[in-house]
């Protein structure tokens, strides 16, 4: 198979125009996002970075695959380059399915709920973006069934932000209609990791612990690795809520996410 792969891609025209519209695909829809959106995230660069490679690469196939087929080890090398993307993909994708069942639906949510902390995205030009807008009408429906819930907002200043991340969302809810007295907003926070440790003292002030039952809201991509970050920090009773990420971020934010929980492991975070 993986011989077949690595010839079709100089010998047989119909495979290198299938590598050509991929590397096209992804060289467009990352500079779409970056050039007419502004996202800068290993999500939007990634795919560009593979895109551009796989455009040189069939310029310079000819060339190229003489080389690795001059020599056996080089071939082996070749082959061995093609399992390991394979082996990567097949990850990737088995990755994306766990997160496509890793949250709740509002309406799933069972009471009783002391808290609601909602994660922060981004907020350019001090407004929500839209997947930060998602989260926070999906936790305002949550808010709706349980009213005594309070509602922690949770993020700092981000890069090209020009107010905190908790403030804006705070913001947002009031004016949807939640009270303000049922909101609280942590405003210091960079990273997942910080929005939990951050917020904990936060609701330690409204007589709130980890034991008591919280809900997670965030996107549905960030759910897996938030949970885990909650409960490797002593949160005892977490219902996780993702919010629908929009379709044009989707896949980015998916890839981006495959990295962030690396990262996180890393980190000792999860």
């Amino acid at each position: 198979m993986l011989v077949y792969v690595a010839q079709a891609v100089g010998r047989w025209p119909f495979g290198a125009k299938l590598l050509a519209l991929l590397a096209t695909i992804l060289v467009l829809q990352p500079l779409s996002l970056l050039l007419g959106r502004g996202h800068t995230s290993f999500g939007v660069s990634f795919p560009l970075a593979v895109g551009l490679l796989l455009w040189l690469g069939l310029c310079l196939r000819k060339p190229l695959l003489g080389w690795v087929y001059a020599r056996r080890w080089r071939r082996l090398l070749w082959y061995g380059v093609w399992l390991a993307v394979l082996a990567w993909l097949i990850g990737l994708f088995a990755f994306v399915a766990t997160l496509l069942t890793a949250s709740e639906l509002p309406e799933s949510v069972q009471g009783p709920v002391a808290a609601i902390i909602v994660l922060g995205s981004s907020t350019p030009n001090a407004q929500p973006s839209p997947t930060t807008r998602a989260r926070l009408d999906t936790a305002y429906l949550v808010a709706q069934r349980f009213p005594q819930a309070v509602v922690a907002v949770s993020g700092g200043v981000d890069f090209g932000e020009v107010l905190s991340e908790g403030h804006v969302m705070g913001a947002y809810l009031r004016q949807r209609g939640l009270p303000a007295d049922q909101i609280i907003q942590e405003e210091a926070s960079t990273s997942t990791d910080l929005n939990f440790k951050l917020t904990e003292p936060l609701l330690a002030s409204r007589g709130i612990s980890l034991e008591d039952p919280i809900v997670l809201v965030t996107s549905d991509f960030h759910v897996w690795r938030a949970t885990r970050i909650a409960l490797r920090q002593g949160w005892q009773n977490v219902q996780a809520v993702g919010a629908a990420t929009p379709l044009y971020i989707r896949y980015n934010a998916w890839l981006r996410e495959y990295f962030a929980v690396f990262s996180s492991w890393l980190l000792g975070e999860i």
